[in-house]
C-alpha cells in the first residue's frame, strides 16, 4: 500500500548502496535504479549525485528521507494498529542469522512459529555475527539471532542461552581419550578455524588470549567457513577445532568424532539483537517472545544452560 518508490528510495539512502539495497528488497538491480529514478522524475529533480561508483544524497535527497523515514514508520505503525483491532498477526519479516544458529536452531524454530501464525512470510539472510549485527544497525533486517556477545548499547540484546564450545578431534587421535584439555594442550596439534567474522571465531579468540595466548600460537592449517566443513575436516584427521556442542549431535551419535570439554570451560551466548527504539510490527514483537521462550525451553530440554542475569549483561 505504501509508495513503492518511497520504499525502495528509502532502501537505497539508508544502506547508500543499490547493489545492497537490492539484495535486501530481493529485486534486480535495474528494477531498483527504475524506481528510484521514476521518483526522481516526480519530483523533478536528481535525489542521488553518483560518482565514482560511490553515491551521495542531495539536498533534495535529504529532504525525501528524512519525510520517507515518518513516512514509511507511520505506515508501519497504521498498520499494526487495524491489524491488532482485527486480531491478525500477519506480514513480512526479516530475520538475520549467523551460521551455526541459522543451520541448526532456527530450522525447528521458524517450523512451529509457521504453524501457529501462517500468514507471517519469514525471509532469512545467513551470514557471520558481525555481518549479522550490521544488519540490525542499519534496518535492514528486524531482528538477529547471533552467537556473539554484543556490545553496542544502541540495540536490544536478550541472552536466551549459553552455548559450550568443545575441542573436537578424530576418534583415534591422541587426544581423545582426554576429559577436558588446556589451549596449552591444543596448541601442539595442527588447528582448523572458523573465519574471521565468524562468531565463534570471536569468542574463542578472546578465549585463547585469556589463557595467555594468542591466535599466532596455534597451528592454524586451515580457516573454513562453516561448522560442517569444519567437522568434515576433523573427520578427515587434517586437524583439531573448537566448535559448538550444538553442531556436534550427529557425530556424536554415530560416533564419528570426539568431543572434550575445555579447561576451564567455554560458554557463549546465544542472543536476540534488534533495534531499541525501532517501532515494532506486532509480528516482529510475536516472533521475539516465541523465540525468547522456545529458546529457553530447547535449551532445558537439551542440558544447556539458562544464563543468570548476572552472566546476561556480561554479554550486553
Amino acid at each position: 500500500m505504501a509508495d513503492r518508490r518511497l520504499q525502495v528510495f528509502h532502501t537505497v539512502a539508508r544502506v547508500m548502496s543499490f547493489t545492497k539495497a537490492a539484495e535486501t528488497l530481493h529485486m534486480t538491480q535495474p528494477a531498483v535504479t527504475f524506481q528510484v529514478k521514476q521518483l526522481e522524475e516526480f519530483f523533478n529533480t536528481r535525489l542521488f549525485d553518483r560518482t565514482h561508483n560511490k553515491i551521495t544524497l542531495t539536498d533534495a535527497g535529504k529532504v525525501v528521507y528524512d519525510y520517507s523515514e515518518k513516512i514509511l514508520d507511520s505506515y508501519e505503525k497504521m498498520n499494526n494498529e487495524v491489524r491488532e483491532l482485527t486480531g491478525e498477526v500477519t506480514g513480512s519479516l526479516i530475520i538475520g542469522a549467523s551460521t551455526t544458529i541459522a543451520e541448526y536452531l532456527l530450522p525447528s524454530l521458524l517450523g512451529v512459529f509457521k504453524k501457529q501464525f501462517e500468514d507471517v512470510n519469514i525471509r532469512l539472510q545467513v551470514g557471520n555475527t558481525d555481518a549479522i549485527v550490521s544488519m540490525v544497525e542499519n534496518n535492514m533486517i528486524d531482528l538477529g539471532v547471533v552467537e556473539a556477545p554484543v556490545y553496542n548499547k544502541n540495540l536490544e540484546v536478550d541472552v536466551c542461552r549459553l552455548d559450550e564450545m568443545q575441542l573436537i578431534v578424530p576418534v583415534n587421535h591422541p587426544l581423545a581419550n582426554r576429559n577436558k584439555i588446556s589451549v596449552e594442550q591444543i596448541r601442539k596439534y595442527g588447528y582448523i578455524s572458523r573465519e574471521e567474522g565468524s562468531g565463534s571465531r570471536a569468542v574463542i579468540d578472546n578465549y585463547i588470549r585469556e589463557q595467555g595466548l594468542s591466535y599466532s600460537d596455534l597451528k592454524v592449517v586451515m580457516e573454513l567457513g562453516s561448522p560442517e566443513a569444519v567437522k568434515m575436516s576433523v573427520e578427515s584427521d587434517v586437524g583439531i577445532a573448537i566448535v559448538s556442542r550444538t553442531t556436534l549431535s550427529k557425530e556424536l551419535q554415530l560416533g564419528t568424532l570426539k568431543a572434550i570439554p575445555l579447561d576451564p570451560p567455554l560458554y557463549r551466548p546465544f542472543s536476540h539483537v534488534r533495534q531499541k527504539h525501532k517501532f515494532r510490527h506486532r509480528a516482529v514483537g510475536e516472533l521475539l517472545d516465541f523465540a525468547v521462550t522456545y529458546c529457553k525451553e530447547r535449551a532445558l530440554e537439551q542440558g544447556f544452560r539458562i544464563p543468570t542475569e548476572e552472566e546476561k549483561e556480561k554479554f550486553r
